[in-house]
């Protein structure tokens, strides 16, 4: 692993936190998040259409650039410093890679182009709270979480050749917006019981027959999210019934944690930034707050717990996209990254002192993003403990010696 930034992958980050510094400013964001789409949709063309964000990871003869998962974790680490709303990571990081690993060529060649160019955004639907057990994160996808035949799920069947959706998902990442639905549902019955995809397509955003979407009040106004219904709603196999679903969604939940360790973590670096620079003008027995020792103490601690994430995030992102090795070790980036940024916004609005509690000021986002991502994708000792199981880390032999560890 050369660790070296490219001078490309540099020219992303510069020219990404360029654009946000001038057009995702606090104002701005307050602003974007009241939208009905959750997000700045001018931000969102600039973001597609002149850098090329969604297709970042995308081949080329699809449309994308065809960087690789780096590249996509840098930019995701410039958006997380602004916490920039958009359709970025439902969309990039969650639906097209799927498209890409499932779908059939003519669905390829349909979507992607159009996924890559930002014409068209996706988001995965899965049921209930699982969405961390569908991407392989905090525990084996291989189960029954789409619903298993039982109530609550979302089961899929065919009527006369076409297949049809009946069911809910709660928590859909860009759900309300999204032009793309893809969806997770159970099929087969008890005689071949199996988890699929499907497509739902709604490009003009007035609802497919049976489809509705309903924003929620999320924690994170920045990461809005919607309860998608489906009542016997028609929709599209992505690729074949042999498809190995649990496999791609392990592969992008992998890859997933990796560019959403990266994003948490240039949200605490940004958070830490604001806190050093307020330290250092607010002053207490006339001198600045950041003078004093247990003040600098605790700073660089936080410092020290952001730096060590961002190796790892490094690390989990050039693992994903490497075909050497084969390590899976987004999960465990993605738990000392989001432990990170909850210390860096918590400190964050200790140390700000009265105003850090206020609605006005902008400290509890950070601290918001934190929880929030922790609760859709973690929590941060489960995605610890997945990691632990997977690696044998505490099994025994029969002697009461521990079982050597594989990764």
């Amino acid at each position: 692993m050369d660790a070296r930034f490219t001078a490309e992958q540099e020219e992303i980050r510069r020219t990404l936190r360029e654009l946000l510094l001038k057009r995702c400013g606090p104002e701005d964001l307050r602003a974007a998040v009241l939208t009905p789409a959750g997000y700045d949709p001018a931000l969102w063309e600039a973001l597609a259409r002149q850098l090329g964000l969604p297709g970042l990871a995308l081949p080329e003869v699809y449309g994308g650039v065809g960087c690789s998962v780096t590249e996509l974790a840098l930019a995701c680490e410039e958006s997380g410093r602004s916490l920039a709303p958009s359709p970025l990571l439902a969309t990039a990081v969650l639906g097209a890679p799927l498209v890409l690993a499932l779908g059939a060529e003519a669905q390829r060649a349909e979507l992607l182009p159009r996924l890559a160019s930002g014409e068209l955004t996706a988001a995965l639907a899965v049921p209930g709270a699982v969405l961390a057990t569908a991407l392989g994160l905090v525990g084996d996808n291989g189960g029954e979480w789409a619903g298993g035949g039982r109530a609550g799920g979302v089961q899929a069947r065919q009527v006369d050749g076409v297949w049809r959706l009946y069911g809910q998902a709660s928590q859909v990442l860009d759900g309300h917006s999204a032009g793309l639905l893809v969806v997770a549902a159970h099929t087969g019955g008890f005689a071949r019981s199996r988890t699929l995809l499907y497509l739902v397509r709604d490009g003009d955003g007035d609802g497919s027959a049976g489809l509705v979407r309903v924003r929620q009040t999320s924690l994170d106004e920045t990461r809005p999210q919607a309860r998608i219904e489906l009542r016997d709603v028609e929709a599209e196999l992505l690729g074949d019934e042999d498809a190995d679903v649990a496999g791609a969604l392990a592969g992008v939940g992998d890859m997933a944690a990796a560019v959403l360790a990266a994003e948490a973590v240039g949200a605490a670096d940004r958070a830490l930034e604001r806190t050093v620079e307020y330290v250092r003008q607010r002053e207490q027995f006339g001198r600045a707050i950041g003078s004093f020792q247990a003040v600098k103490h605790r700073l660089a601690d936080v410092y020290v717990e952001v730096q060590a994430a961002r190796s790892a995030a490094y690390y989990a992102a050039w693992a994903a996209g490497s075909d050497a090795g084969g390590e899976r070790v987004g999960g465990l980036a993605l738990a000392q990254a989001l432990e990170a940024l909850r210390r860096a916004a918590g400190e964050g609005i200790q140390l700000h002192g009265g105003i850090g509690f206020t609605w006005e000021h902008d400290a509890h986002l950070y601290f918001k993003r934190a929880a929030g991502d922790e609760s859709l994708f973690g929590p941060v000792h489960r995605l610890r403990g997945y990691a632990a199981e997977v690696a044998h880390l505490f099994d025994h032999k029969g002697d009461g010696s521990r079982a050597e560890v594989t990764v």
